[in-house]
């Protein structure tokens, strides 16, 4: 008998919201239960440094999560890097720090300010002082999928019709309506986060647990258990089903 898998959505700086769902998990599976993470940490929400913090305590107490790696985190780990790296993916016209993608509330919640007029460079060298390298190790040591027998599991999705072991980075980290059109079977069901819902949603073909936690709206925690999908809720498991 497998154990069950417990998947939470993107969390986007709550770190109030990741402690209620981390505690709903501990309730349902004890401290040991199996847990994906399926990425978006950061941005939007007040307290990015405060959920990266939570996620790296528990994987040095070595439990049982695995962390994937959001458009987001990678946004965050690309500006890091020397030289700074500009995700291509992005319009013309932004980039981490644009009013709609969360940068400027990642950088105050590690105390450091976006003044108006700054070289990225120079923005750079200020966070290097603030944000702690085991962050930035973090953010590099993230993984783009997870899968056991029945289930895929990836930030954004999958290109339908592309083998699941031959999937490209930004695919993983950035696909939408490709996806989200794609109503016939996937050869295992896709677990994902990267476009907010009003509500949890199984398809049929996929599973989609971004609930709009960036935009103020609760964290979504789901058990995978044998062939059943449920939601976790105060009051236990729901039935998640297309």
């Amino acid at each position: 008998m497998t154990e069950p898998i417990y998947a939470i959505g993107d969390i986007h700086g709550q770190r109030a919201e990741l402690d209620r769902v981390l505690t709903l998990v501990e309730r349902d599976g004890g401290p040991d239960a199996h847990v994906v993470f399926l990425g978006d940490y950061t941005d939007r929400g007040p307290d990015s440094r405060g959920v990266m913090d939570r996620l790296i305590a528990g994987q040095q107490d070595q439990r049982p999560w695995v962390f994937l790696k959001g458009n987001h985190d990678r946004m965050f780990e690309w500006f890091m890097e020397t030289p700074t790296r500009h995700d291509s993916h992005l319009l013309v016209g932004y980039h981490w720090f644009h009013e709609r993608l969360g940068g400027i509330e990642t950088m105050a919640s590690y105390g450091l300010d976006v003044p108006d007029r700054i070289r990225m460079k120079d923005l750079r060298a200020r966070a290097e002082e603030r944000v702690p390298a085991a962050h930035v190790d973090f953010l590099k040591g993230l993984h783009l999928s997870y899968q056991t027998d029945t289930l895929f599991f990836a930030h954004a999705g999958i290109r339908p019709g592309v083998p699941l072991d031959h999937q490209d980075e930004e695919d993983l980290v950035w696909i939408r309506d490709e996806f989200h059109t794609e109503t016939g079977p996937h050869p295992k069901i896709i677990v994902h986060g990267h476009t907010p819902v009003a509500k949890a949603t199984h398809y049929g073909n996929r599973v989609n647990l971004d609930t709009g936690a960036g935009y103020g709206q609760p964290l979504t925690v789901a058990v995978f258990d044998g062939n059943a999908v449920f939601q976790l809720t105060e009051t236990g498991r729901v039935p998640l089903t297309p």
